[in-house]
């Protein structure tokens, strides 16, 4: 090999996984801004490729400075409650008379995502709150008739419903992915219900309007898992084979953490719920107008399809490292956010932000809670 022949097959490698990552969060992800700032990703990888190999070169070449598996593995024994249609399983830490943050995770991830966020944060006085999505854990449908929805609206409902069981009439809500989107829903549609915003990759409601808007051919081929979970080959390929599955976005989307077979097994156990293929399957064929929505959610998903403007005070994060979306300055969808915003870029972290940095992800919650 020439020398410099490494670092242009690394470059080509970052420059791929931008473009298929970006791509894997679809049209229906993202605002027209968005959309704009996602065609021009490849742009921003190049020019974010110097900043990264600086990272690279204190390792192996070719790789990012490696974030390790989390040494904490278990949360207390979980609780149950009754919220709306589900029963919610959910950690819990901190004092119970704090001030409450609630935490949610991405899909396919669990709520291992915040096995070390959440004592950092119960030890600064929060009460902490980490419930299991709906199709996730010990979550469960009350009624056997209710419809399995994975619509935007319905995890935004989920949340509310979840705080009203819980006798918490305001908290921190704080996410990334799909435990992003439903936090964003709650400061948009919710405000007086939230104290304060964290969103990894910054707005995240979705434009379904604009599923249709096709990316650039180069993006366009890295949503596979969309374009494969539209089929029935596609839900069927999830059911049998969601740990296969899984590990593509935990490996792709995170090129720096290095996960262990334990910790996956440990999120793995989640999606062993009996909702969660039907669950997955209508949120990604809904965000892309192929499925309808169900009309229990049809209000809130009104609401939703003008994109509101987030009132309460935010943080946004991004990881340098996302596999999915190059770390941006905010901007692109600062008109979405009217009240205190603060944006950082967290060096190294991947999608999965709160597994690979707790600490920042913590500091983020304690920031968008300290007064002007």
């Amino acid at each position: 090999m020439r020398p410099g022949d490494e670092i242009d097959q690394n470059r080509r490698r970052l420059l791929g996984a931008a473009t298929m990552g970006v791509a894997a969060a679809g049209a229906a992800d993202l605002i027209p801004s968005q959309l704009s700032a996602a065609a021009a990703g490849l742009t921003f990888a190049a020019a974010e490729f110097d900043t990264v190999a600086a990272a690279r070169a204190e390792t192996k070449p070719g790789q990012l400075a490696p974030i390790k598996a989390a040494t904490k593995t278990s949360f207390a024994p979980l609780k149950q409650v009754d919220a709306g249609v589900l029963n919610i399983g959910y950690a819990e830490a901190g004092p119970p008379n704090g001030s409450p943050v609630i935490l949610l995770h991405g899909w396919p991830y669990d709520i291992h995502d915040y096995i070390e966020v959440a004592p950092i944060l119960a030890a600064r006085g929060y009460r902490v709150i980490v419930p299991h999505l709906r199709g996730h854990g010990s979550t469960h449908f009350l009624d056997p008739a209710t419809p399995r929805a994975g619509q935007q609206g319905a995890i935004g409902v989920d949340l509310v419903a979840l705080m009203d069981a819980l006798k918490i009439p305001a908290a921190v809500v704080a996410g990334y992915d799909w435990g992003g989107r439903a936090a964003c829903i709650v400061a948009a549609l919710w405000p007086e219900r939230c104290t304060g915003l964290v969103s990894v990759n910054d707005y995240l409601i979705q434009d379904i309007a604009h599923a249709g808007n096709p990316l650039p051919p180069k993006l366009e081929w890295g949503i596979w898992t969309q374009f494969y979970f539209a089929t029935e080959r596609g839900r069927a390929g999830l059911a049998a084979n969601r740990n296969d599955i899984a590990r593509l976005p935990w490996t792709n989307e995170n090129p720096a953490w290095r996960y262990d077979d334990a910790d996956f097994e440990r999120s793995a156990a989640s999606w062993e719920n009996p909702d969660y293929v039907d669950v997955v399957i209508h949120s990604y064929r809904h965000r892309l107008g192929l499925a309808p929505g169900y009309p229990q959610y049809a209000d809130v998903e009104a609401k939703l399809a003008a994109l509101p403007v987030i009132t309460a005070p935010t943080v946004t994060l991004d990881g340098e490292a996302n596999g999915i979306i190059p770390a941006s300055d905010g901007r692109s969808s600062a008109a979405k956010f009217s009240g205190r915003r603060i944006h950082h870029r967290a060096p190294n972290a991947g999608h999965a932000l709160p597994r690979q940095a707790p600490k920042v992800f913590a500091d983020a919650v304690v920031e968008v809670t300290k007064p002007v």
